[in-house]
């Protein structure tokens, strides 16, 4: 078996509302000097696979066609 994790993230100029709400409720809990906050989504995946390589294109061919928004979003994909 293979587990990989994709990390989906908005892309640079598209506005994350959720990530101002963060910066700004640390700032009311004391913590200061935090300059911005992003969010993004984790996603775990098993597959049934020992081929490494297939598992890595498959994994990528999955975030870009449902864990990922393509328009607003970009990923990363980490084979564990």
């Amino acid at each position: 078996m293979i587990k990989a994790r994709v990390t989906v993230t908005l892309k640079n100029g598209v506005l994350d509302p959720q990530g101002k709400a963060i910066e700004h409720a640390l700032g009311g809990l004391g913590f200061s000097g935090v300059d911005s906050v992003r969010q993004g989504k984790i996603f775990d995946v098993v597959l049934a696979t020992s081929d490494r390589k297939e598992a890595e294109a498959e994994i990528k061919a999955m975030a870009a066609k449902l864990l990922a928004n393509s328009v607003i979003e970009d990923f990363s994909v980490e084979v564990i």
